[in-house]
Order: structure tokens, then C-alpha cells, then sequence
């Protein structure tokens, strides 16, 4: 059975940085899309970044530059580092995951295994 769990999450000023884990259980990673999805409230579920089974990452435009994915295969954890804060950035993220497409990333934020979340919230 799939499981994910975060952590990272916090508070910090605009401009500084945060480094969210997501320890994954139940599945091998290298044959899974993993990634992030954030819910800003009034703002629809949005993908913040995946990271294909055989580590292609792939970015939401507007947050090119500034936030990084990155996997380690051999712990089953998902990182993401997320630099240069802003208080638009504020949100619950959640790790997710899916195997149902031989290592790729589905087109659409529908993602079979989700973590219960990781609040950060950004000061100005």
C-alpha cells in the first residue's frame, strides 16, 4: 500500500527558503511519478512540480527558478527545495504519486496515492 508522508513545512519571511520531504512507503519510486500539488485557499489545485521514474522533473511555469524537485531512489524520499518565498506561496503542499503510467507523469492533477499535507506559510 502506497504512503506518504511530509514534513518541511513551517513559517518563514518572504525571501527565505524551505526544504519539503516526503518519505514514501509501499511502492518502488524509480517506477512512479512523484510530485507536489499545493492548494492556495480560493485558488485552484494547482501541480507545483513532478518528477518522472526515471527523474525527468518537470515545473509549473510560474515557479521555474525558484523551486527545485529532486528524488532520492535508494531512501524512497521526494524533495522539494523552494527558495525565494513569497507570501503567494503560502499553502498546504501535498506529495503525490501514481504508477499507472510506466514511470510517467498523468496530463492532469489526478494522482491515485496522496500525503495528508505540509502547511507553509510565508510572512512579508
Amino acid at each position: 500500500q502506497v504512503h506518504l508522508v511530509e514534513s518541511g513545512g513551517g513559517s518563514v519571511q518572504a525571501g527565505g527558503s524551505l526544504r519539503l520531504s516526503c518519505a514514501a512507503s509501499g511502492f518502488n519510486a524509480s517506477r512512479y511519478c512523484m510530485g507536489w500539488v499545493r492548494q492556495r485557499p480560493g485558488k485552484e489545485r494547482e501541480r507545483v512540480a513532478t518528477i518522472t521514474g526515471y527523474g525527468a522533473p518537470k515545473y509549473a511555469n510560474s515557479l521555474k527558478g525558484r523551486f527545485t524537485i529532486s528524488k532520492d531512489n535508494s531512501k524512497n524520499i521526494l524533495y522539494l527545495q523552494m527558495n525565494s518565498l513569497q507570501p503567494d506561496d503560502s499553502s498546504m503542499y501535498y506529495c503525490v504519486a501514481d504508477g499507472a503510467y510506466n514511470g510517467y507523469c498523468p496530463a492532469e492533477n489526478i494522482f491515485a496515492s496522496w500525503g495528508q499535507g505540509t502547511q507553509v506559510s510565508v510572512s512579508s
